[in-house]
């Protein structure tokens, strides 16, 4: 999620909300740190956008204040139509989930077509890991531990700095740098028996991480 549509989430957040918002309920809304909540609603109110409050006690929105129209192009419209329907071919249920309440949010501000479609068949949905967390993971620069099993079903752990997500037409693949090959590695969700977030960080080195890995493995995007 990028930094102008999450800004949008805290404003639609704290407009719908009857009582005060916490930072703490608005960063588990949208996975990301309180910090980065803070950091956001500090910029919003910049903007002079009027939201009131402070940390530990939470954040309303004054009463009318609304966003502007959103107006899309016919051209606009089916893109998002088409890029929105696609989204149920990756196989990540958190994303699918986003991308239908994207699309009832853009709906109710601006009809979209209902002309074009596109079918669902793709990646099949990982059953042992929730990729919600494992974004949460390269959002948050968090260390993962995986307990994996390549094409000859050998089994190992890793710990892995997860920085990506390749969704292919018939298959996810997590890129990461794998602490005990000290090499950049590609993992298949649907073949991780378990997962977890560990308190250990990489924070700063995912950016690096992402170019070089992009530079080397341009073939996978």
């Amino acid at each position: 999620m990028g930094r102008s549509v999450r800004m949008f989430e805290i404003i639609q957040l704290l407009r719908n909300s009857d009582k005060p918002c916490t930072a703490q309920k608005i960063a588990e809304e949208l996975e990301v740190t309180k910090r980065t909540v803070y950091r956001d609603i500090a910029s919003l109110q910049a903007l002079r956008i009027p939201i009131e409050g402070e940390a530990g006690v939470g954040y309303i929105m004054r009463s009318g204040f609304d966003l502007p129209p959103i107006n899309f192009d016919i051209e606009e419209a089916e893109a998002i139509t088409v890029g929105l329907a696609m989204i149920a071919r990756t196989g990540d249920k958190g994303l699918k989930r986003a991308a239908r309440s994207a699309a009832q949010k853009l709906t109710d501000a601006t009809p979209l077509s209902s002309t074009l479609f596109a079918s669902s068949w793709g990646a099949e949905e990982p059953s042992s890991v929730d990729l919600s967390d494992v974004r949460k993971a390269i959002r948050e620069e968090r260390k993962l531990k995986i307990t994996y099993s390549n094409a000859d079903h050998l089994h190992s752990e890793r710990t892995i700095l997860p920085i990506a997500i390749a969704y292919h037409s018939e298959a996810i693949v997590l890129a990461g740098w794998c602490e005990l090959r000290r090499d950049f590695r590609h993992f298949r969700p649907d073949r991780i028996s378990s997962c977890c977030i560990l308190p250990e960080t990489f924070l700063g080195e995912g950016d690096r991480l992402r170019q070089e890995w992009i530079k080397s493995y341009s073939e996978w995007l």
